[in-house]
């Protein structure tokens, strides 16, 4: 019996799925689009699904966690993108947290919270 996984992917809800396109681009992100309702976005060897679907409380109630090497060098690329002004969307300073990560909310325009982190070193 084989269980390898080969790949595991969220969908991620976009109210507006050209927007939220625009947005992962706008951070660095390859988009791909599948249909009229579906995208694949990667960066780097990281992907997930992104679907035109939005039902509010589902939406602003999924997280997205993304570990990096530099969590520092994340929050500064994201504020030098411009995703802060030209979508309206939310991002905190990073701050290490006693889970031992370091880390920063970023918010996309349909209120997907990402938590960008690295972890600590001791």
């Amino acid at each position: 019996m084989n269980l390898t996984p080969l790949e595991m992917k969220a969908y991620v809800p976009a109210r507006d799925l050209a927007q939220s396109a625009d947005f992962y681009r706008q951070l660095g992100f390859e988009v791909e689009m599948l249909s009229d309702a579906m995208a694949y976005v990667r960066f780097q060897s990281t992907s997930f699904l992104l679907q035109e679907f939005f039902v509010e409380a589902h939406a602003h109630n999924f997280m997205m966690h993304l570990i990096v090497e530099n969590v520092d060098d994340w929050y500064a690329h994201v504020r030098a993108s411009g995703v802060v002004e030209r979508f309206g969307v939310r991002v905190d300073p990073p701050q290490d947290q006693p889970w031992g990560l370091r880390d920063f909310p970023l918010v996309d325009p349909t209120g997907v919270l990402w938590r960008v982190a690295q972890e600590i070193s001791g």
